[in-house]
């Protein structure tokens, strides 16, 4: 068989035989980068080579060219001069900011008689007349005149059946529970107390005053505390900080205060008693003993941790703190104004628009990374816990 193969192998075209050797050498040169790629996989599957890559390539990312220090002094001195000026540009951005803080407490004086009608309808205190009523919602567009009537008719057909409710029932309540931001601080022994909300309002700071933003929760009589309405302040630094000026980027909220509740005794549902069973060392016996301690509650809001003169706090208290601004910026500037279409569902629509494919398959991949994480032994969650950032105001 040997014999065969050599003869015919001799017999073959000279020409033939170099593209057998070229057919053989592309076939070796695939398999080659068929194993590199075999063996990139495997390497890239291996978390503590990804996590040094990862910590590579962080290192390249803003990281000085050395450009800056090669200059001569010269040269130095005026890009000195261009930051003195770029601080001045920041006291002016500051400037900036004050005068739409003033702007904004113009507007919310026209806005409120609005806002105030609208708690009016809500609590019942003013029934809109029918010329107010009036709206055409974009499915009514197509609708024949006898569908109207019709749709008209078992409209009022349901009303009769039912007691007429005064106002809009359980409005605020509506809306927490439709905010994502909100509805994961509501909890269920929350929902009763917040049926008696009757509106949210914002008060910005008097004219010469530190800058800063009250909202009021107003509320009607009810069994759980006495007070009529429920405030949380939040302010706001409104210059840049003398030691880092360029990090200036519009009005911060520093820091928030909150107010006491006076709860109606045993209706306090930030508190929670329970009951532990302790065993005596010596004598064997049990005895059981009853403790109070702090409950989940939405109205945990209204007392934040207090941030130190020094700014110093640790994680835990930085991350509530965190989020506790965000908060008060949201309601603010989304909750407060658009309030019924936070009821209706339709601004959430909208905030949902903000996010495009791209952006939902980023937080995909996001999420598989971290799964695989939770699966990798190696992984210790700690390392990648991070302060989050203060929310900004502008």
């Amino acid at each position: 068989m040997a014999d065969i193969d050599n003869k015919d192998q001799a017999e073959m075209d000279p020409a033939d035989m170099e593209d057998v050797e070229e057919v053989e050498e592309e076939e070796t040169v695939e398999n080659s980068k068929s194993k590199a790629r075999q063996l990139t996989e495997q390497l890239m599957q291996n978390p503590q080579i990804l996590a040094a890559l990862q910590g590579g390539l962080e290192g390249l990312n803003g990281s000085p060219s050395g450009y800056i220090e090669s200059l001569p002094k010269v040269v130095k001195r005026r890009i000195n001069a261009l930051k003195n000026l770029q601080v001045k540009c920041a006291h002016i951005e500051a400037k900036f900011y004050e005068e739409v803080h003033e702007l904004e407490r113009k507007y919310a004086a026209l806005y409120q008689p609005l806002f105030d009608k609208r708690s009016d309808i809500v609590k019942a205190a003013y029934e809109p007349k029918d010329e107010e009523c009036e709206w055409k919602a974009d499915e009514e567009e197509e609708l024949t005149d006898e569908m109207k009537e019709k749709a008209k008719l078992e409209e009022e057909k349901k009303d009769e059946e039912k007691e007429d409710p005064k106002g809009i029932p359980e409005f605020w309540l509506t809306v927490f529970k439709n905010v994502d931001l909100l509805s994961d601080m509501l909890q269920e022994h929350d929902e009763p107390i917040l049926k008696h909300l009757q509106d949210i309002k914002v008060k910005f700071s008097d004219p010469g005053q530190p800058m800063s933003f009250t909202l009021e929760f107003h509320f009607d009589t009810n069994d759980f505390f006495t007070n009529a309405m429920l405030t949380k302040t939040y302010q706001m630094r409104s210059e840049p900080d003398e030691s880092d000026p360029f990090s200036f980027d519009g009005p911060e909220i520093m820091s928030c205060t909150g107010c006491t509740i006076d709860w109606t005794k045993g209706k306090n549902v930030t508190l929670k008693t329970i009951k532990k069973k302790q065993k005596h060392k010596g004598r064997g016996t049990v005895r059981t003993v009853t403790k109070t301690v702090p409950n989940d509650s939405f109205f945990n809001f209204f007392t934040p941790p207090e941030v130190p003169e020094n700014g110093d706090l640790d994680e835990d208290s930085e991350a509530v703190l965190a989020a506790d601004f965000e908060i008060g910026h949201f309601i603010r500037e989304r909750i407060v104004p658009r309030a019924v279409l936070y009821f209706t569902g339709e601004a959430i629509e909208d905030d949902d628009d903000d996010y495009d494919e791209e952006g939902e398959e980023a937080d995909d991949e996001e999420g598989e990374e971290e799964a695989d994480e939770e699966n990798d032994p190696d992984y210790d969650p700690k390392k990648d816990t991070a302060s989050p950032a203060e929310c900004k105001n502008q």
